[in-house]
């Protein structure tokens, strides 16, 4: 039997055939996509910024745990999620000038008496073991009680740290958070761990 095929008229050649499902794709112009990238990429960067932060250390008030020039990943959400715990190393708003961050260690916590005699760190009346110290300081502190919101941060080289001993105990707000990882320089890569961190 024979194919039988629909008469076709005088001109129907010239005619354009359209499929019965075909959709006609159009393009996005060039600008909107640009546009798109450019706002999907300041999106990301925004939400990443609100999760970590880069951070340089600057002076030697870490030593010889964390040392000059290096680079921190610092997690912000670290203390809106948990609680400071003794022995943090935390980055935080010089409570000075807010312009200016600082790193140090957490060693007093809120509603705790503090004192510190000839270098010696006391908790509530109890000698504060700190394997990280290479060197005690040289300094005493009179015995105060921390209040609520605050906590008392010294640095690792406790001679030459600019912190809780000179300027008093450091508002909890003022905490950016907690750094996790050093990526620079080489050397010095790796999790950054709240103990001794002598290289």
């Amino acid at each position: 039997m024979d194919d039988i095929w629909p008469e076709q008229s005088a001109g129907d050649e010239d005619k354009p055939v359209t499929l019965p499902h075909a959709r006609t794709g159009r393009s996005l112009p060039l600008w909107r996509e640009v546009l798109e990238t450019l706002l999907s990429a300041l999106v990301a960067f925004a939400l990443v910024r609100l999760i970590v932060q880069n951070f340089r250390i600057e002076g030697p008030s870490m030593e010889p745990n964390l040392y000059e020039g290096q680079f921190l990943l610092v997690n912000k959400l670290a203390y809106r999620l948990g609680q400071v715990q003794r022995g943090d190393i935390v980055v935080f708003q010089y409570p000075h000038d807010p312009q200016r961050d600082f790193i140090k260690r957490v060693v007093g916590l809120p509603g705790e008496h503090i004192e510190i005699v000839r270098g010696q760190v006391w908790i509530n009346g109890q000698p504060l073991d700190e394997p990280y110290v290479l060197e005690k300081g040289d300094y005493s502190y009179p015995a105060i009680t921390i209040e609520a919101g605050y906590v008392f941060v010294l640095g690792d080289n406790r001679n030459n740290s600019s912190d809780s001993h000179t300027w008093g105990s450091l508002p909890i707000r003022y905490i950016i958070g907690k750094p996790v990882l050093c990526y620079w320089p080489p050397r010095y890569w790796g999790l950054v761990h709240p103990g001794l961190l002598s290289h």
